[in-house]
């Protein structure tokens, strides 16, 4: 693939990778960094990149799910300060901070009830990662396993457990909806 097909088809990308990278880090100043450390490392690999059946999205993924983890890996060795502790233990807004912006690529989160938002923060990483890049991003079980460097069936499993966990957190505006609906 020629170059400026490829940083074509990796540009498309960015927003897609932008949102799960703020899901990620829950910082929109780090999911840039990360977004962008992503593509310069998919631009360096560009040669080594074939189009297969899932293109360039899976493996974009990919490259951010290894980048993040490094940092994370990294970070775990490095002493924390306190500012990094609070956010370590609470996804709540300090007072005068703003809320996260969610710019997922397929799903408007704006219209999605604050139950479920704050019930899929409250997921374990592992459970809320596949469950974003399953159900927002709109990848197959496969290209998951292979951006998790998991078998396919821990895929399906997490998947499963995420959304058992969500379905109880939310029995209450299931409730609510069949009522409204009924």
């Amino acid at each position: 693939m020629d170059r400026d097909r490829f940083e074509q088809l990796s540009l498309e990308q960015l927003d897609a990778l932008y949102g799960m990278a703020l899901q990620l880090t829950r910082k929109p100043e780090e999911a840039s960094d990360l977004v962008q450390e992503t593509y310069v490392k998919a631009l360096q690999a560009a040669e080594r990149f074939e189009e297969a059946g899932g293109g360039i999205r899976p493996w974009m993924f990919k490259i951010l799910h290894n980048v993040f983890f490094t940092r994370f890996a990294k970070a775990k060795r490095e002493p924390a300060a306190v500012e990094d502790l609070f956010d370590a233990v609470s996804t709540e807004t300090r007072p005068g901070e703003a809320a996260p912006a969610w710019d997922m690529a397929s799903l408007d989160w704006d219209q999605v009830d604050q139950r479920l938002k704050a019930a899929i923060e409250k997921l374990r990483p592992e459970y809320r990662t596949v469950l974003l890049l399953w159900g927002v991003q709109g990848l197959k079980y496969r290209q998951i396993a292979e951006i998790e460097d998991v078998p396919i069936g821990t895929i399906m499993s997490r998947l499963h457990r995420a959304r058992s966990i969500l379905a109880e957190e939310l029995r209450e505006l299931a409730e609510e909806r069949r009522l409204a609906e009924g």
